[in-house]
């Protein structure tokens, strides 16, 4: 009878560990309705130690900050399906919006009304000015974006960035994540790049976080590149997927891969 009681307690203190939300993590980055094409990916933008660094756990309330055409939608989806939930804050359509909003937010709706994946998603939408509140204040367990933090500099220099970060404050419960991973600018180049390049300075992104009431806990070297000088003709664009320059180069930019980025964690105190 003790035995049997041990073997219980033991598989009941499985099923909480951190080892079970990890098996359950590996199992959606490699589910088998990821694209061969977005998993080639997998080698520059390491999600799996991503997510782990960010802490993501199954049972979470978690949102992605504009998640475009969905390629970590498509990990964060089945994670989160049956014991979380999964808040998609897309793009907001407005007059003068880009052109390219409403292909990627129609195309993103039709894979959640279709797909089994995404059966707990919630789209909603998110602009840092207009549409700043994507969840209800104080539910989400963690605030992730993915290489978008120029856009919001782009479109309001650093107050835009502060308004970004204050709505995702606002959204996070006491204790709740921020994670960032975002195209990373050395601190010597000019901050005159950080208006069209499509990179920013980490101290830029932490200065406007720390603004907003969240405090930095942690930055990882997980998504850095080592061959990305982050100097191009065309900006972090230059480089794959993207390969703005068409085939001038192409070589040369395929051999770097995808830009260095920083990887950072802030908390809501």
């Amino acid at each position: 009878m003790f035995k049997r009681t041990l073997k219980v307690a033991i598989a009941l203190s499985l099923l909480s560990s951190p080892l079970v939300f990890a098996d359950a993590l590996s199992d959606a980055v490699n589910n088998e309705s990821r694209p061969i094409k977005e998993r080639s990916r997998d080698e520059y933008r390491h999600p799996q130690q991503t997510l782990r660094f960010f802490d993501v756990q199954s049972d979470m309330a978690v949102a992605e900050i504009s998640p475009g055409g969905g390629w970590y939608s498509g990990i964060l989806a089945p994670l989160l399906k049956d014991k979380g939930q999964f808040y998609a804050a897309h793009f907001y359509l407005y007059e003068g919006a880009p052109s390219y909003y409403p292909r990627l937010l129609d195309g993103f709706n039709k894979t959640v009304a279709t797909h089994p994946n995404y059966k707990n998603v919630k789209v909603t939408a998110f602009h840092h000015k207009k549409a700043p509140d994507f969840a209800p204040a104080g539910s989400l367990d963690r605030v992730l974006t993915f290489r978008n933090v120029h856009n919001w500099y782009m479109d309001g220099g650093q107050e835009g960035l502060v308004q970004a970060f204050s709505s995702f404050a606002k959204a996070l419960k006491k204790g709740g994540i921020v994670g960032v991973v975002e195209h990373k600018l050395p601190e010597s180049a000019s901050d005159e790049m950080q208006k069209s390049s499509g990179y920013m300075k980490q101290s830029a992104v932490i200065s406007a976080a720390q603004k907003a009431g969240l405090t930095l806990v942690a930055e990882s070297d997980i998504n850095l590149n080592s061959l990305d000088s982050s100097d191009h003709e065309r900006g972090v664009w230059t480089l794959p997927p993207s390969l703005a320059l068409g085939e001038k180069d192409r070589a040369k930019y395929l051999a770097i891969g995808e830009s260095t980025r920083m990887t950072l964690k802030f908390v809501k105190p």
